[in-house]
């Protein structure tokens, strides 16, 4: 299943009440005209001016060690199984997974708030009375590796490159940045349309990388290459064997290594990444000690496998860690850039073949649970039939939606727990009758008879033991359906140019989304960018309408109000196909570490987090 970490056409009728004129209101309580130290979707800023460093960050703990682990989580173009280039913010090729630590942003996200950043590059930001320019006063000490400053020159072409050749997922986010202008090497100014979502400034600031403009004078900005840009953060690329495994060495006079925002974080000397094609053979070379650190993605594993040795004799320590206060998406993707899957009878025929109360009592140990909301884990799950807050959103566009939506929220077929339960197959059949479909020697055929063919792709080979039943049940219907799987160079082109029919995908959202963000994944103009997170190539201008609405809203509690309304269309289209999730992530390390609990809330970054534990390390043979 990919896994990504880790983010304006309104075809409606002036009749209602949405329109691209609508004043916004987000960020509405941040003072204007005057330099601030951090900013915040709603209220206030937890840290002060003058804070020392973040709670949960450690000022006292030790620097030295090496963390070897394969990350449960990665972003943009990178791959956990293979790398091919390490430019990370071009669409093209595979690049090792945390090559971000390597560059700096604007501004530095808080993880134990859900959505205020602070300033790292930029030591304050100001907004005009509009919220449409926003001023960057930065930092005179901000270094390259290479010790060249840092200047306003290189974020106006980090921000210009990134808009024009960058990668979708970032690219996107600028959609509606009218003018990036140095006024002086120290003084950046950022200018929106005035049709942005206010919280835009947000995403920007935390997720664009600064990278070198001297440095890509004489290179392509989106250029495959393995050579690794310049970059300004607390680590840089050090050994690397393409294809198996990448270092990165800590920044010993990293620039910003001692302001609030840094302080106490990045103790190890080295993050080592090793990369597997498979999951199994990740787990032989933890439980050898090859690596130190890994999460558990499969059931099987953690309740019948971990038994070995280190674990018998406490060296390996196996727990679970809450997990983050942020919506998370676990889904299969229905393509609808194929004609066979763009009626919603269809994708919801395919949904009523997995059956996930025997998955879970047979394959998953009862551990997961079923996914109901593309948006689990969070206020934004909607549940029962609408509010009166919800409906005052829906009515004006009742003609638009389906009548379903006025209903209980859609929830996933329950079933009898067989595998193959014969109301809901009979139900599947019954729906793909009524999309057009006929049988035909046993398989559907549409109307010009070709077959119903569906093909779910995968990337490494667990998912056959857990997709297996759910391809036997739609075989079983009548639709030829397969599970094909491809090595990771090949899976991430198809991916990228939407080559598939279905695929697994989960993904954690940010607890404050932002129009932005929502639009790279749900929105019609991402339905056709390659390397979009649109993976289903959703284009519908009442979700278009709805994003927008995300943008306007003032209050948290407006936030949400939307957003569950957006989850309800979501759901009732089955443009994605909810499938199972965990509220806890499943973790096994060798005890050699220390960290401070609990974790924060909105992000889990142990290599950033933890340190070595020397003492640890000496008492388990490991020092």
């Amino acid at each position: 299943m990919t896994q990504l970490n880790r983010r304006d056409l309104l075809k409606i009728s002036s009749a209602t009440f949405l329109t691209a004129l609508t004043p916004r209101f987000a960020l509405a309580d941040t003072a204007t005209g005057v330099p601030l130290h951090g900013l915040s979707a709603f209220g206030e800023l937890k840290y002060a001016k003058d804070f020392k460093n973040f709670d949960y960050a450690n000022p006292d703990a030790p620097k030295g060690g090496t963390f070897a682990f394969s990350p449960p989580n990665w972003l943009y173009n990178q791959s956990p199984q293979t790398f091919n280039t390490l430019n990370t913010y071009s669409a093209k090729g595979d690049a090792p997974p945390r090559m971000e630590i390597c560059y700096d942003t604007l501004m530095e996200s808080a993880l134990d708030e859900p959505d205020s950043i602070y300033g790292l590059v930029a030591e304050s930001v100001t907004a005009a009375a509009d919220r449409n320019t926003f001023i960057f006063n930065l930092r005179h000490e901000a270094r390259f590796h290479d010790g060249s400053p840092l200047t306003a020159h290189d974020v106006v072409f980090s921000l210009q490159s990134i808009k024009e050749k960058g990668h979708p997922e970032l690219l996107l986010l600028l959609t509606q940045m009218k003018e990036v202008v140095a006024e002086n090497d120290h003084t950046l100014r950022i200018t929106f349309t005035g049709q942005h979502s206010d919280r835009a400034i947000l995403d920007i600031a935390s997720a664009m990388p600064i990278l070198s403009k001297a440095w890509f004078s004489d290179r392509e900005f989106d250029a495959s290459t393995l050579e690794a840009p310049l970059g300004s953060g607390p680590y840089r690329v050090g050994r690397m064997a393409p294809g198996k495994g990448i270092e990165y060495e800590r920044v010993e006079d990293y620039w910003a290594k001692n302001l609030p925002v840094q302080r106490g974080l990045n103790h190890f000397d080295t993050i080592k990444i090793e990369l597997y094609r498979d999951r199994q053979p990740e787990f032989e070379a933890f439980k050898k000690g090859d690596i130190f650190w890994r999460m558990e993605h499969t059931a099987k594993t953690w309740i019948t496998e971990y038994d070995f040795p280190a674990i018998e004799q406490k060296r390996v320590i196996k727990r679970e860690f809450p997990d983050e206060k942020r919506p998370q998406l676990q889904a299969w993707a229905v393509n609808q850039r194929r004609e066979h899957f763009r009626d919603p009878k269809v994708r919801e025929a395919i949904a009523l073949c997995f059956d996930f109360t025997w998955t879970r009592k047979n394959l998953f140990y009862g551990m997961y649970e079923q996914s109901q909301s593309l948006f689990e884990m969070s206020d934004f799950r909607a549940s029962g039939k609408p509010s009166p807050q919800e409906l005052a959103i829906m009515e004006p566009l009742r003609d638009r939606l389906p009548e379903g939506i006025f209903g209980e929220a859609v929830i996933q077929a329950t079933s009898d727990g067989s595998g193959r339960d014969r109301k809901n197959l009979r139900r599947a059949v019954e729906l793909l009758q009524a999309a057009g479909f006929k049988r035909d020697n046993n398989r559907f055929v549409d109307s010009a008879g070709k077959s119903l063919d569906l093909e779910m792709l995968i990337q490494a080979e667990v998912f056959t033991r857990a997709y297996s039943p759910f391809i036997n049940n739609l075989q079983a219907i009548g639709v030829n359906a397969s599970l094909r799987l491809v090595d990771p160079a090949q899976y991430q082109l198809r991916v990228q140019d939407f080559d598939f029919d279905i695929i697994g995908v989960a993904v954690m959202l940010s607890a404050t989304p932002t129009r932005e963000s929502l639009e790279a994944m749900f929105g019609s103009r991402s339905a056709s960018a390659p390397g979009s997170y649109n993976l289903p190539g959703i284009a519908d201008p009442v979700i278009d309408a709805l994003i927008q609405k995300v943008s306007e809203a003032h209050s948290r509690d407006d936030l949400v109000t939307v957003m569950r309304v957006l989850d309800r269309l979501l759901r009732i289209r089955r443009d994605w196909i909810p499938n199972w999730y965990s509220a806890n992530h499943l973790v096994a390390y060798w005890d050699i570490f220390g960290f401070k609990e609990p974790k924060p809330d909105y992000g889990f970054p142990v290599e950033t987090l933890w340190w070595f534990d020397e003492a640890k390390a000496k008492a388990i043979g490991k020092g």
